[in-house]
This record gives C-alpha cells, structure tokens and sequence, in this order.
C-alpha cells in the first residue's frame, strides 16, 4: 500500500509540474470552474464544471453510461468489461474498444474499491463514477486525488428506485440529465405496460409459474429461484415462490417444486450444464413435474450480471406475458419487441448476437 501511495504522489506531482511547464491540461480547482454534485450515498463531490472524460468502476457503472450515450467518454476499462461477456447487456457494444484502452480495475465486485490505483492515475479521467459503497469511495479518491462519484445500485426487482437515483446522479455528472430523465421514463412506461395488461387478471384464472436455475452470484441449479422475481411481478404472475419467503434469492427442496407442480417453468440456459446433470441422478422427479410432461419448459436469460441489465429484464418480462397470458400479449413479436428495447437502450440492436451466445427465449427439453 505504501508502494502504492508513494507512486501515485509521484505521479500527481509529476503531472503539476508539467501543467506549470507550459502544458494545455486545465486545472479545473484553480480556475474556479468545479460545482458540488451529490451522490447515492449523501456524498459532496467537487468535480469540474465541464467533465469531458470518466471511468466507470463497479457493477453495472458502465451499464449506465451505455444507457445515457457517453461511452466515448470512458478513457480506462476494468477487465470484465474488455472481454466479451454477452451477460451484460452493453458488452457487445464496447469490448472491441475497451480492448485497446488502458486497463484501471478488476470489474465485478460488491462495491468494494478493486481499481488498479496507478493505472487510473495514468489514464486521468476528470471523474470516476464507481458503483462502490461509501467508505471505497472515499478511499479510492484518497487515494488517486480524482474526483470519485458514488452510483452504486442494487439488483432487485426490475430497475428499482436506486437504479433511478443511480441515473440521476450519473447524469447530472455528465451533463446528460434530460437523457437521464428520458431513460427512467422509458423504463416506467414499460413497466406500466406490462401492469396494465394483466392488472384486471385474477388469481384463480392465472398458470401457476416457477423459475429456476437463476443465477445469483455464480451459476446455480433446478432449485434456485426468486420470490418477487423482477420480470415475473412486472407482469403479476403467479410466481409459486412467492408463497415460501420474503424477497429474493433462496434454494428450494427439489421435493417443495414437485409439491407445487407448476403449470410452468422457466429456466436460465445458461445453467442448464447443471439442470442437466441434476436430471441424470433424478430423472423421474423431472419426469413427475406437469410443466415437463406437457414441455412447457421455457428459456428465461439471466438478467443480473454485475448488477441488473434493465434491457434483458424487460425483455424476459415481456416473453413471460406472452407464455403466461397469451391474450394479454398477443400483439408482443419477441424479436420486434427486443429490438425496441435494446435499440432504446445501446443504441443498436443486439438480439441476434444474444440468441448466438446462447441468450434466447423458446422452449427447453430438460436432459438434452
């Protein structure tokens, strides 16, 4: 850590002598051009009044910029972001150039401070804009003398209330508030939509729907599912895990799944190595389950992925409706209704390369 600090003195005082040397860099504090801008967390940030290049750092950070149009102002990458990753949503649009940037944190994380100190020194972006709790925000700006922005939010639900302050702040530090603003309103008229088409159903005339093999923190199988899960709640579907706990992830019995027998099933693809291998040392419980005698397992992509990609949830919310209320949505084409949604959001369609990398919606034949 000393090692650490001392190079980044070095550093900073290295990049002032230049600055006195005749060098173009502005020093926004000494101009007096800064303003206050308030974070997530209560946080007073000085950052300049004109901030023309950032990093984001934490889950669902870049996320956000992706959704506010301002990736070209991202100057350092975190490694998770560089690689191609299709479970997070923004990814297929930026990893060929953040390939090529210079690499200033880790990526992932529960908001602790995983930057790579020095790097983002060197790549000196005017803010950083960390989905990072209170305490790492403050360390890292200790630490690299940058102005560091706190956006963290969480995962729960579709795009809940501290993804829209999130937004905001985000927006007001970049100077984006009316594409902020426009973002948030999209997402609450998508989610009004998907109230208003099933508000008036009642209980006793809906199927009764369980999504398993939902991914939360790390690949799970059969057993583990969400009560108040984000896409189905939108749609106020009959989510039989409802009934067991309070909101969130937990692992349910194999044997409360067969109890329940739901009409239908919903699961990740991208667990299904896992379901697959459950169903070889206990096929006849599969075999005993209605929606698997009927084959109406379907395909539901993992939205939460270094926080929650508001684009695939939405998407997942509208292909339930169209499984679980087909009059409700009859009107809904997935590929026409996805490519609405993503071009919103990314500003490019990127449906087709989802279904590629094995993020698609149809049926799904548990053991093959």
């Amino acid at each position: 850590m000393f090692k650490r600090l001392l190079f980044a003195f070095l550093l900073i005082m290295t990049v002032g002598v230049f600055s006195a040397c005749g060098s173009e860099t502005v020093d926004h504090s000494a101009a007096g051009e800064t303003r206050i801008i308030t974070d997530v967390w209560g946080r007073e940030v000085e950052i300049p009044a004109h901030v023309e290049t950032i990093v984001t750092l934490g889950p669902g950070a870049t996320r956000i910029a992706a959704y506010l149009n301002v990736l070209d102002m991202i100057v350092g990458a975190e490694t998770q972001t560089a690689n191609f990753n299709i479970l997070m949503d923004f990814n297929p649009i930026v990893h060929d150039r953040f390939s090529t940037l210079p690499i200033v944190g880790r990526g992932g994380g529960s908001g602790e401070n995983n930057a790579y100190v020095e790097e983002l020194i060197l790549a000196a972006p005017d803010i950083v804009l960390a989905a990072f709790t209170p305490e790492s925000a403050d360390e890292l700006q200790s630490q690299s003398g940058i102005p560091v922005v706190a956006i963290r939010y969480t995962s729960t639900g579709l795009a809940n209330e501290t993804f829209f302050a999130a937004t905001r702040v985000f927006g007001e530090a970049v100077d984006k508030p009316e594409r902020a603003e426009e973002v948030l309103t999209h997402i609450a008229a998508f989610r009004a939509d998907l109230d208003r088409r099933t508000a008036d159903v009642p209980d006793d005339e809906k199927l009764r729907v369980y999504a398993g093999a939902i991914t939360f923190a790390g690949q799970r199988g059969f057993g583990g599912t969400y009560s108040n899960f984000g896409p189905l709640a939108a749609i106020n579907a009959y989510n039989v895990a409802d009934t067991a706990l309070e909101a969130g992830f937990y692992e349910v019995d194999f044997e409360q799944i067969v109890a329940w027998d739901p009409d239908i099933i919903f699961l990740d693809p991208g667990n299904m190595r896992l379901v697959n291998a459950e169903y070889e040392t206990n096929p006849a419980l599969f075999r005993s389950l209605r929606a698997v005698q009927d084959g109406r397992v379907y395909a539901m992509p993992a939205f939460n992925f270094s926080a929650t990609n508001v684009t695939y949830a939405l998407m997942n919310a509208y292909f339930a409706g169209t499984v679980l209320f087909p009059e409700q949505f009859v009107d809904v084409d997935m590929a026409e209704k996805s490519a609405e949604i993503l071009t919103f959001f990314l500003g490019t369609n990127t449906f087709d390369i989802m279904a590629e990398a094995g993020l698609f919606y149809g049926t799904i034949t548990i053991g093959e």
